[in-house]
């Protein structure tokens, strides 16, 4: 079935003040210039690619954590050390967040130094995330709490 819609035109999809729009009109050019045709669409290939591989990533994050937390939610530095780091990340993400850190405060700087707590252990204080949440290794394990 034909439906006979109006078609719209963005004008954000022309104004220089969105870096989308920059990229599409400025940098995409300059790629394909320098590299060939088909780098948009190479560049689509690797983000689902990305996309389906952060999902799978994710979804191992969530599957492991309960097996990593303790009687009292506390995590198991041990086990956490045993993960690939980028399942280690996600679940340390998830953890934080369970804690009450804000997802959209919560950035990878945050996550690498609560991971030195477990890969780079030197006795170090706690780390203070977003949204007053802090995190220390206590007895093997790190303990997140919001104060």
């Amino acid at each position: 079935m034909v439906q006979s819609l109006p078609v719209w035109d963005d004008p954000h999809n022309a104004d220089p003040a969105y870096t989308r729009s920059r990229v599409r009109h400025e940098a995409l050019p300059v790629l394909e210039k320098a590299l060939g045709k088909g780098v948009v669409e190479a560049l689509a290939r690797t983000a689902q690619l990305s996309r389906d591989d952060a999902d799978a990533l994710d979804s191992w994050a969530a599957a492991v954590e309960p097996s990593i937390r303790d009687d009292a939610g506390d995590l198991e530095v041990a086990k956490l050390f045993a993960l690939p780091p980028a399942v280690r990340r996600r679940v340390l993400r998830r953890a934080a967040i369970a804690a009450g850190s804000p997802a959209g405060s919560l950035f990878a700087r945050h996550l690498e130094e609560v991971d030195r707590l477990i890969t780079g252990w030197r006795g170090q204080g706690a780390i203070n995330l977003p949204g007053r949440v802090a995190v220390r290794r206590q007895g093997g394990r790190l303990v997140l709490r919001q104060g």
